[in-house]
C-alpha cells in the first residue's frame, strides 16, 4: 500500500488529471525498474504473526532497520509506520506485512542486489528480536482474527468500506502478499500497448508465480489464492479492464475511469479524512461531503490513483500486479519477465501479436484458470504452459537485446534471472505445486513445517 503523495498544486481544470498521467512519459534512456515485494513476519517461537508492539514485533524490526542500517523513520502521529533511504521505502501492509518499494534502478542486476541487501538487513534485525519472515502469496495458517492491525488511518477506512462492497477485502489486506514491478513508458501510444500487453498476460505471471495454495491451515483448491481473492474484493476498482482494449483508449480514458472509482479518503494535516464511497467528480466541484467547499490538489489525485487495484494499472508509470509473493529467486525473476517484454520493442510487439486476438471473456477466463490451475490451466485452445514458454522466449530475447552487464562485466546480460521461470515451464511445476507435494508427502499434513523450510 502506498504512502501519502505530496507535491501537487491545486487542480484548476479537469484536463490536469490526464496531464498528470502524461507527465510520466520519459525517453527510453530514462526508463527505470522499480521492484516491490511484501512478506509475512512471524514470531519464531510460536509461528504466530508479529504484533505491532512488543519486544518481538513489527515496530522492533522497523526500529532495528532504522538504528542499525541507516533508514529514516516515517511516522503517522507517534507511530513508526515506515522507513526511507536512497529512493527506496519500507512500508507496512494492514496486517504487518513488510513491503520494500525499491528505488528506480537501471538494471535487474541492481534491483536484485537491492532486494538481497534488504532481505539481509531484515534477517539481521529480525533474528535479533526473535522474528522470521516468509515469502508466500497468502498466510498459510493464520485466521483474520489472528492478524494484528497496523496503526495507519487509511487502513481502518479501507477495512470498513470493503466490508460493504465485497467478501474478500479483509483477506486481501491482512492475509496476502505480492511482488510487483513498476516500469516506464515513452508516450501515450507506448503506454497503451504496454498496458494492454500487461493486462492480457498478467495471468501468465499469476500462473508462473502461483504460491498460495493454503489458507486457514489447509488446502484451498487454488494454486494462487491471492489471485482468487481479488475477484471478490470490489468490482469498482479491480479486474481486467476491458475498456483498455477499446479503440481510442489513452490517458484521458484512464482519468475518466479513475474518476468513477469511489474514493476512500483525503489526506489532510497528517490524518486521513474518511471519504469512502464518495465521488472525486464531486470533489472537483467543491461538493465532497467529507470536505464541503474544498477542492482537490494533484496530491489528492495521486492518492486516489493508489486506491485503484486492477491487475495492471498506470500512475506516472506502469505497475504489474499479478504475482504472488515468494522465494528470493522469484523476487528477481518478476522484473526480468516484464522488463524483457516491455523494454524491447520487438518483444513487446510479438507479445501483443499473441494476445491481440483474445476477447474480454478469454482474458478473464485465463485469469480465473491461472489462479486455480497454475501452469496446468487451459482455456479453449490456449495451454498456459505453452503460452508461458512462448512469452518467456520473448522476455529472454528482450533481455539479451538490452545486454546490460552485471557483476563488473562478469555477467553478460540479465537473462539468468529468468532461470527459475524456465525451470517451471520445463517441469510444469510452480512454487504452489512444490508446496502441495511437500504437504501431501514429507510434511504429512503438518503445515507448520512451512516456516522452517521456506523462510528467508
Amino acid at each position: 500500500m502506498s504512502i501519502p503523495q505530496s507535491g501537487g498544486g491545486p487542480i484548476e481544470h479537469e484536463g490536469q488529471l490526464a496531464e498528470y498521467l502524461e507527465a510520466g512519459c520519459k525517453p527510453e534512456s530514462d526508463w527505470r525498474i522499480g521492484t516491490e515485494h511484501e512478506k509475512f513476519g512471524y514470531i519464531k517461537k510460536t509461528h504466530e504473526p508479529l504484533p505491532y508492539d512488543g519486544p518481538t514485533s513489527v515496530r522492533a524490526v522497523l526500529e532495528g532497520l532504522r538504528d542499525k542500517h541507516g533508514w529514516t523513520g516515517v511516522y503517522e502521529g507517534e507511530a513508526l509506520i515506515g522507513l526511507e533511504k536512497d529512493g527506496a521505502n519500507v512500508s507496512l501492509e494492514p496486517g504487518g506485512q513488510l513491503e520494500l518499494s525499491g528505488a528506480p534502478l537501471e538494471t535487474i542486476h541492481q534491483t536484485c542486489d537491492e532486494v538481497n541487501a534488504h532481505l539481509a538487513e531484515v534477517r539481521d534485525v529480525a533474528d535479533a528480536v526473535g522474528a522470521g519472515y516468509i515469502g508466500l502469496g497468502a498466510a498459510p495458517t493464520w485466521s483474520f482474527e489472528d492478524m494484528p492491525i497496523m496503526p495507519k488511518g487509511r487502513y481502518k477506512i479501507m477495512r470498513d468500506y470493503m466490508d460493504r462492497v465485497g467478501t474478500m477485502g479483509k483477506t486481501m489486506m491482512f492475509r496476502t502478499c505480492t511482488v510487483q514491478v513498476n516500469l516506464d513508458f515513452g508516450s501515450e501510444a507506448d503506454m497503451v500497448k504496454k498496458l494492454r500487453v500487461a493486462l492480457a498476460l498478467q495471468p501468465v505471471a499469476t500462473a508462473l508465480f502461483a504460491n498460495s495454495p493454503f489458507l486457514d491451515g489447509e488446502e484451498n483448491g487454488h494454486k494462487s489464492w491471492r489471485a482468487r481473492v481479488w475477484r471478490d474484493l470490489d468490482a469498482d476498482r479491480t479486474g481486467m479492464l476491458p475498456f483498455v482494449f477499446d479503440e481510442g483508449f489513452g490517458f484521458e480514458s484512464w482519468a475518466q475511469y479513475a474518476l468513477d472509482v469511489p474514493m476512500y479518503f483525503v489526506y489532510r494535516d497528517g490524518r486521513y479524512v474518511d471519504a469512502s464511497g464518495q465521488s472525486f467528480r464531486d470533489f472537483l466541484k467543491g461538493e465532497l461531503p467529507a470536505l464541503p467547499g474544498e477542492k482537490p490538489t494533484l496530491s489528492d489525485w495521486a492518492d486516489h490513483l493508489t486506491t485503484i487495484f486492477p491487475e495492471a494499472r498506470i500512475k506516472k508509470f506502469l505497475e504489474m500486479r499479478g504475482a504472488d509473493g515468494g522465494p528470493w529467486r522469484r523476487l528477481c525473476a518478476l522484473p526480468a519477465f516484464w522488463v524483457g517484454l516491455m523494454y524491447h520493442q520487438p518483444s513487446l510487439d510479438a507479445a501483443w501479436d499473441i494476445a491481440k486476438g483474445w476477447d474480454a471473456a478469454t482474458r478473464e477466463a485465463l485469469r480465473v484458470a491461472a489462479s486455480v490451475d497454475g501452469l496446468q490451466a487451459k482455456v479453449g485452445d490456449i495451454d498456459m504452459r505453452e503460452l508461458a514458454r512462448q512469452i518467456l522466449e520473448l522476455a529472454e530475447a528482450g533481455l539479451k537485446a538490452r545486454a546490460r552487464q552485471g557483476a563488473g562485466g562478469l555477467l553478460p546480460d540479465e537473462t539468468h534471472f529468468l532461470n527459475a521461470l524456465k525451470d517451471s515451464v520445463e517441469t510444469g511445476q510452480v512454487p504452489a505445486d512444490e508446496l502441495l507435494a511437500k504437504y501431501r508427502g514429507d510434511w504429512d499434513g503438518n503445515l507448520d513445517r512451512i516456516f522452517a523450510e521456506y523462510s528467508y
